[in-house]
């Protein structure tokens, strides 16, 4: 599917769309996105910041996303864990960056080629538009080539 298209999609997911998640941009080799969670009367906390759920929510299926279309068909990818470290209250709209270099997409490769499975973190940054740091959030991924695709090796 095409990035754009996917987008889109994602844009009208009811849990982004309903909580004003929008991803704002998907690179066409899914190699980079950008999100942004939009503060609401409707998506606020108790004191009138960005509720944490939210945060976790628009950063929660990205690195599983673009290592799936990075990696292809032949790779099983899961999420396997996540934290988030609530730094400072977001009293404004906040955003998220995903990056995934080529280098860590072969790295991946490597280390599954023989059927092993791994276990890779990576680490978000939930920021205000000015850089003030909201929220870390790290996703553990799982990886592993699937039966068929090694028996082809």
């Amino acid at each position: 599917m095409r990035a754009s298209t996917f987008r889109r999609l994602l844009n009208l997911w009811p849990p982004f769309l309903i909580n004003a998640i929008r991803v704002q941009s998907l690179s066409d080799d899914y190699r980079e996105a950008k999100v942004v969670l939009r503060l609401r009367p409707w998506n606020r906390n108790y004191v009138r910041s960005q509720f944490g759920g939210n945060l976790f929510a628009m950063v929660d299926p990205f690195w599983m996303l673009l290592a799936m279309h990075q990696l292809g068909s032949d790779y099983y990818v899961w999420d396997k864990a996540g934290t988030i470290d609530f730094v400072a209250p977001g009293y404004e709209d906040v955003y998220a960056h995903f990056r995934l270099e080529p280098a860590v997409v072969d790295e991946l490769r490597a280390a599954t080629a023989g059927g092993e499975k791994v276990l890779r973190w990576f680490e978000t940054e939930v920021t205000t538009a000015s850089g003030k740091v909201i929220a870390v959030v790290r996703k553990q991924l799982y990886v592993r080539l699937k039966p068929k695709a090694r028996a082809a090796a």
